[in-house]
């Protein structure tokens, strides 16, 4: 379609508070709740409504016509780590999490922790209250964590109060060192609800439900990693797009190499066909352009609409969507949005995202599933265009609250929660390889952990999940909620796909990239690559911009080559090894 520019309402917010936090390890460690039942919990902040419109009939809806009704049939890897998280003093418990080489991080209502990545607390790692970042400040939740791999920090947030942000940068790789701590009001007066996040290359992006008209835009992710307290925020107005009233669209967040500086940086929400106000099952993208130097330069762009497999999302108007054993009391399916992140990655000729959300699978039953999508932008037009699109419901239960991710090989993982009239709430994931048949998750459903009773007096539940990708590519965390005795618990959880794919090497899980310095050149040396196809070997700065690209042709699947580096400066560099089945990315200093 052609490209539709809305003038937006631009802002540039200064930051209204600024310190350096002192280290976590000095902070105050309080009792993990881990043992608090639901009724001693408090509840977070609620500022969903009821549907403000009303759903036209829909009578042509007979099933999601893509629904995969049959699990896979290859055999998926058990997790790897899978360990009990924080419970928090919150509901509902909001988990987030993020990893780096060394760490998991999880946060949730209202509480944050560190630990090993074999599920051990770190000595000194909390768990922690939330305030104990922000000095003043309360625990009010919406926590968002994540790990900016291309800096080595950490990131968290939460909302605060009845107009602000609070953003959280470590000064170091160390997650127990200090932060930079940031507090901004994206818009004066109005409720911060829902914030969502993204790292790319000129900004931590974010989005939140604000109201009409919704806040959507970044942050200077260059001074804020500085530790500036002159960083500011850039708030746009979204154009106005179709919703239910509650309404948060994803900002994409970068994996594997980022975009170069200044690139626009896309978001995406999805609209159905029975809204009053909405004219077609399909996405919408928008495309972001910040402009530091001039702020008032900056811009949303209505990008493309693309046309989904017809979806329903006619759910409950008071948020009863989803059965559990034992109680006629349902759970919220989160209608409105895109499940958190939405995982954006670089590929030779073309870029990804994959998205995924909660749709009714039949309309008699009401049965709820993950509905995904893998999208593609051809690098030269610019243009998206679904490349794949999935409905995930191999029996009668319920599936929602999906998180999505993409590894290095381009196999993806779904984790999403689970329940039914005999089913608990629990956890499970399933997954595909790239050259599998399209829109079919081709591996058998696994279990993360069998949760047990039935929460009876509230339908919150979630109200996110969180799936990441391990700094080595092809590890998947997710966390996610789950129930024991009907309490609301937490579990953080990783797991690979295993490479299955017809003519590609089942050694890809043991390919390496190494790197290294040496006087006036870069040595690249893969080993166990997935074929001897050839394979692009690429030379970018730590904000995403090429600085060489050459190919090699692997023989007996490796290759050693060298980038000269006589004409670059000292510093950070990332290099980049991919073709159409793989891609390797490592960080190299250059001195």
């Amino acid at each position: 379609m052609a490209q539709k520019t809305v003038s937006a309402k631009v802002t540039e917010i200064k930051c209204t508070g600024f310190a350096i936090s002192k280290p976590l390890s000095e902070c105050t460690i309080v009792d993990d709740n881990d043992n608090l039942s639901i009724d001693k919990k408090k509840e977070v902040e609620q500022r969903r409504t009821s549907p403000k419109i009303v759903n036209k009939p829909n009578t042509s809806f007979a099933g999601d016509p893509i629904a995969q009704r049959q699990s896979g049939l290859k055999t998926m890897s058990p997790p790897i780590a899978n360990w009990q998280g924080l419970s928090g003093s919150g509901y509902p418990p909001d988990p987030s999490g993020a990893v780096s080489a060394n760490y998991y991080f999880q946060a949730v209502n209202t509480q944050y922790r560190v630990y090993t990545k074999t599920g051990g607390a770190v000595v000194g790692g909390g768990p922690f209250n939330l305030s104990s970042l922000w000095a003043g400040s309360t625990d009010d939740g919406d926590p968002i964590v994540m790990y900016d791999r291309y800096a080595d920090r950490w990131f968290m947030s939460q909302f605060n109060g009845f107009d602000r942000l609070l953003i959280a940068v470590s000064t170091s790789s160390n997650p127990l060192g200090t932060y930079f701590t940031y507090t901004f009001v994206p818009s004066a007066g109005s409720f911060p609800d829902y914030p969502k996040y993204s790292i790319w290359s000129d900004g931590y992006y974010f989005s939140t439900n604000i109201g009409e008209p919704n806040k959507i835009g970044a942050m200077n992710r260059t001074k804020m990693l500085a530790g500036d307290p002159t960083a500011t925020m850039i708030s746009l107005d979204l154009p106005p797009t179709p919703n239910v009233g509650f309404f948060c669209p994803l900002t994409a967040c970068a994996d594997g190499v980022l975009p170069p500086f200044g690139t626009p940086c896309p978001a995406f929400s999805y609209e159905d066909d029975t809204w009053d106000i909405g004219g077609a099952d399909r996405l919408r993208i928008f495309k972001i352009i910040i402009d530091w130097v001039t702020p008032s330069s900056s811009s949303v762009v209505l990008d493309q609409m693309l046309n989904t497999s017809p979806i329903n999302v006619d759910f409950d108007p008071s948020w009863d969507d989803v059965p559990q054993p034992g109680t006629s009391q349902k759970l919220d399916a989160m209608n409105g949005v895109l499940n958190f992140r939405a995982q954006y990655r670089r590929w030779v000729g073309y870029n990804t995202v994959v998205l995924c959300q909660a749709v009714i699978v039949e309309p008699t039953t009401k049965q709820v599933g993950v509905r995904w999508y893998e999208l593609r932008q051809d690098v030269t037009t610019g243009i998206w265009s679904i490349y794949q699109e999935g409905t995930y419901a191999p029996d009668g239960e319920s599936r929602w609250l999906g998180s999505i991710a993409m590894d290095d090989n381009g196999s993806i993982g779904l984790a999403y929660a689970v329940s039914s009239e005999v089913v608990s709430p629990s956890l499970r994931y399933t997954g595909r390889n790239a050259h599998d048949p399209l829109g079919t998750m081709t591996f058998t459903e696994t279990s993360a952990i069998v949760g047990s009773g039935a929460q009876s007096f509230i339908n919150r539940f979630g109200d996110y999940s969180q799936t990441e990708m391990d700094p080595d590519g092809l590890t998947f965390w997710h966390t996610g909620e789950y129930l024991i005795s009907g309490n609301p618990r937490t579990r953080i959880y990783s797991f690979k796909i295993p490479v299955l794919d017809v003519g590609v090497s089942e050694t890809v899980s043991q390919s390496s990239l190494n790197v290294f310095a040496n006087k006036d050149k870069i040595e690249v040396t893969a080993l166990n690559l997935p074929n001897n196809e050839e394979a692009k070997i690429e030379l970018y700065t730590i904000d995403g911009r090429e600085l060489s690209s050459q190919k090699v042709v692997p023989v007996q699947n490796k290759f050693n080559t060298s980038i000269f580096t006589n004409n670059i400066s000292k510093g950070v560099y990332i290099v980049r090894v991919g073709n159409a089945y793989f891609q390797k990315t490592k960080k190299i200093v250059v001195e």
